[in-house]
């Protein structure tokens, strides 16, 4: 039984998308592993942005100096 944690900052991910990550990750594991999606698990959690950092930065700050 696969579960699968996807976590993203909480920045407006529409219901589509997360319903489309959960199905395309459910059909990757189909696929590739042969894993049955009747019993594949995908839990999405958004994280506050101030929660999130990269490179010892907050994600803000990261993405003004990547940009």
């Amino acid at each position: 039984m696969p579960y699968v944690n996807i976590k993203i900052t909480r920045e407006g991910a529409t219901t589509e998308q997360k319903a489309e990550l959960i199905k395309g990750v459910t059909d990757l594991l189909q696929e590739k592993l042969g894993k049955n999606p009747s019993t594949t698990v995908v839990v999405i959690e958004e994280v506050d942005m101030e929660n999130w950092g990269i490179g010892g930065l907050p994600v803000e700050a990261f993405r003004r100096q990547i940009k």
